[in-house]
């Protein structure tokens, strides 16, 4: 049975891949940095390279998923964000080199922050301008992990937005979800002239997979599904799924200056290396997490 290592197992995505590798036959075994770990599961600090060889020594994986990682573009302490996310993908590369074993795949979870305030449909050829330190640490630790290719068979991927059942309430589109549900009569939100390419994590979920057990290396792709939707068509969608209905209004302290107002990706170079992957679209997304 081949073994899949999935760092930051606990968290939103983590749930999703792990069901979809164990429906397709992987042994799965996920890392936690907090919480009791679950069956299958054991605690890793990934900014420990002591942690990091164990892990790699103990499971020595057919494939890794990296998700472990500071993901919240408000974090408070922009330090942890190199931490975490640039200094422990190195130390699980390195795990690897030092205990000897070489994966078949290697999937590191980067983000389409990286890509900043770039307009238009943005394809993987786009020169990297992140402009929040969450995106500034994903393209630091892509840049790393470059110097790797030629050693360890690497994925990067850069997810655009994607959401689903279990994503925190501080993310658009739960947030949303959770006040029409529970019949808030208004809603604070940010910038509203924001449009966004959202996927539904368990489409996420299958690409991943799918890059796993392609012939792709030393690439780096878009996750997204090349459909921009704006902030008054998710309210719209949420608005019917719900059958309510409620007052929208702006709070400044909400509102980033910085925020990147159009993220649209282009899709072609996933298509071409995990063609017939059918996307879950986002009316349908929405429908599930009102009725969750």
């Amino acid at each position: 049975m081949r073994r899949v290592l999935i760092t930051g197992a606990h968290g939103f995505t983590g749930g999703y891949i792990r069901d979809d590798l164990v429906a397709a036959g992987y042994q799965v075994t996920g890392t936690c940095v907090g919480g009791l770990p679950k069956d299958g599961e054991f605690r890793l600090d990934i900014t420990s390279l002591a942690d990091c060889r164990r892990a790699i020594e103990t499971v020595r994986p057919h494939f890794i998923v990296h998700l472990a990682a500071i993901s919240f573009v408000a974090h408070e302490v922009p330090l942890d964000m190199y931490q975490v996310n640039v200094l422990g993908t190195l130390n699980l590369l390195q795990a690897c080199a030092d205990v000897g074993h070489r994966p078949d795949k290697i999937l590191v979870v980067s983000s389409a922050n990286v890509y900043g305030n770039a307009g238009g449909v943005i394809s993987e050829s786009i020169m990297p301008e992140p402009v929040n330190h969450y995106g500034a640490s994903k393209l630091a630790m892509e840049n790393l992990v470059k110097t790797w290719f030629d050693r360890l068979p690497i994925v990067v991927v850069r997810p655009f937005n994607y959401t689903g059942r279990g994503q925190a309430a501080r993310f658009l589109i739960p947030k949303i979800v959770w006040h029409f549900v529970n019949r808030r009569p208004v809603i604070e939100l940010g910038n509203l002239d924001v449009a966004r390419d959202f996927s539904d994590v368990r489409t996420v979920a299958k690409l991943y997979r799918a890059l796993l057990e392609s012939d792709a290396e030393s690439q780096v792709v878009n996750i997204c599904s090349g459909k921009p939707y704006t902030l008054e068509q998710v309210l719209e969608m949420v608005s019917e799924a719900s059958g309510q209905k409620l007052e929208v209004q702006v709070n400044p302290a909400f509102v980033r200056e910085n925020e990147v107002k159009t993220l649209i990706g282009c899709p072609e170079r996933l298509h071409a290396l995990v063609p017939g992957i059918e996307a879950i679209d986002l009316r349908s997304t929405i429908q599930w997490m009102v009725t969750g």
